[in-house]
């Protein structure tokens, strides 16, 4: 049933009275020519496999007119390949560009202030107000998905940061570079990045069909952990030869992402825009809550990286634990990410199909269990392992996660959920290594980092028993005891 719109159904049969047997409409799944599911191709079988259980759960009667089928994603041929896919092929691009871009300016800007104040607070200073306007704006972002052309948003976002990596470059080009000039720019990148993130996960179901969707979740994020990996050594290549070569290249990323989106061709989803009132702005939050299947994905997610998180601990093992130096540093950092980037790229050829649930509670555990052999092996090498497990255990969370989100989504709300997704997962981060620093210095490095590891373990066996409905999830397309979506305006005090 995923496909289609389960508020429309809900509303036309309120309006019908259509109650009594679902014989009549079963009947007509059998006869007439129903919309493509989805999968390329128009499907009567598919159709009534699809259908039936939700048909009957509520008990209708009449048959259901077609113009109330509203398809979510795009109705054109499946390829075998995401690489034969036009759409996703230039979304993939543009990704990769403005993914590149925002990693090489970060590692500029940060090696260009402390070239100016040597204050490491500054640096600090940096990372507040980029991530400032995501506080702020988030929110407004997920509204504006929703409501206008989500690709249309994604091309102003990278314009924006497009216009603040050329600030940079002027500046550094005319040698007028300043602790508040940089703080300017980076807090214009911020504001861009922060309507950026919500509306690049709205954009993607629409640009690829749901047959292909898991496989193009990974093969994002793969894209979006190369640029975590390759963009800061690359970054710091050019700094080396010129600050103002590293802004200019950003610029030029920044606008062939902008260039690339402009040839994506994909059907729009349309629906009516509901008034704009605190209820809507917030109802992204109350969908969450109700649905137990996102509700449960998202707090696993949340509550295994507050837990779980070790990154900002590492200094301390490479110096104090594993006596090794700066080299040592740098392999530990890159661990997870190498174990991230593996896995995401086998998900992309080898997509997850059944269990879905159960791998995801799976995923979550070894992560947890990842960390506790982390945090007490003395080897340095064990330790490596441990890492790379880590990063490929949350990689399949992630995949999952952002697939689940989407597809439980109606796609009129999907910007305002997208947006408390997004707000979730950067304040996980930031606020882990907090709680990982802060414990570190009251027990020390090593029980801080043991403790989130049972931790996360403890929230696992603690999520199955909370959320039975994620634990029982089969498949991407198929859910146990189907109930009708609703629209915002079938939430609790939307009306």
């Amino acid at each position: 049933m995923v496909p289609f719109e389960r508020g429309a159904i809900r509303t036309w049969c309120h309006l019908n009275n259509a109650a009594g047997t679902p014989s009549a409409l079963y009947r007509a799944t059998q006869t007439r020519n129903m919309p493509s599911t989805g999968f390329g191709r128009s499907s009567q079988p598919a159709a009534r496999s699809t259908y039936q259980p939700y048909i009957s759960s509520l008990n209708i009667k009449k048959p259901l007119p077609d113009d109330l089928l509203v398809p979510m994603t795009p109705q054109y041929p499946v390829p075998d390949s995401l690489l034969r896919h036009r759409p996703f092929v230039l979304y993939w691009n543009a990704r990769i560009f403005s993914a590149f871009a925002f990693q090489m300016a970060g590692v500029a800007v940060g090696w260009e202030m402390y070239a100016l104040t040597g204050d490491a607070f500054d640096l600090g200073l940096v990372g507040l107000v980029q991530f400032l306007p995501a506080i702020v704006l988030i929110f407004v972002a997920g509204e504006m998905a929703d409501r206008y052309d989500r690709r249309f948003i994604l091309q102003c976002c990278q314009g924006v940061e497009a216009l603040g990596a050329a600030t940079l470059m002027v500046g550094s080009f005319g040698g007028w570079m300043s602790k508040e000039f940089i703080l300017a720019a980076v807090f214009l990148i911020g504001a861009g990045r922060a309507f950026e993130a919500p509306t690049n996960q709205t954009l993607l179901p629409a640009v690829v069909p749901v047959a292909l969707f898991p496989r193009a979740v990974a093969a994002s994020s793969t894209a979006q952990q190369a640029a975590t990996i390759a963009g800061p050594a690359l970054g710091g290549i050019l700094y080396y030869v010129s600050p103002t070569s590293v802004y200019a290249i950003c610029f030029l990323l920044f606008v062939c992402a902008v260039l690339q989106l402009f040839f994506v061709r994909m059907q729009r989803h349309v629906s009516g825009r509901q008034p704009l009132t605190l209820h809507t702005f917030f109802a992204g939050v109350s969908y969450i809550r109700e649905n137990r299947i996102i509700l449960g994905v998202m707090s696993l997610d949340l509550f295994a990286v507050l837990l779980g998180g070790a990154m900002a601990l590492l200094p301390i093992y490479a110096k104090d634990v594993f006596a090794v130096d700066s080299w040592g540093l740098g392999l530990l950092r890159a661990a997870p990410a190498v174990g991230a980037l593996t896995i995401m790229a086998a998900l992309v050829y080898a997509p997850l199909t059944r269990k879905i649930g159960t791998i995801e509670f799976a995923a979550v555990a070894c992560f947890g269990v990842a960390t506790i052999v982390f945090a007490i092996s003395t080897s340095f090498w064990v330790s490596m392992v441990a890492l790379v497990i880590l990063g490929s255990a949350d990689a399949v969370s992630v995949v999952i996660r952002q697939t689940l989100v989407q597809l439980e989504t109606p796609d009129d709300m999907r910007g305002r959920v997208s947006a408390v997704n997004s707000l979730f997962v950067g304040m996980s981060n930031q606020v882990g290594d907090f709680r990982a620093g802060s414990m570190a210095a009251w027990l020390g490095a090593v029980p801080a980092v043991l403790i989130g590891g049972i931790g996360t373990v403890a929230v696992v066996v603690a999520g199955i028993r909370l959320f039975p409905q994620l634990y029982a999830v089969d498949g991407f397309h198929q859910r146990p005891n189907p109930k009708p979506r609703r629209s915002v305006a079938d939430l609790p005090g939307s009306s």
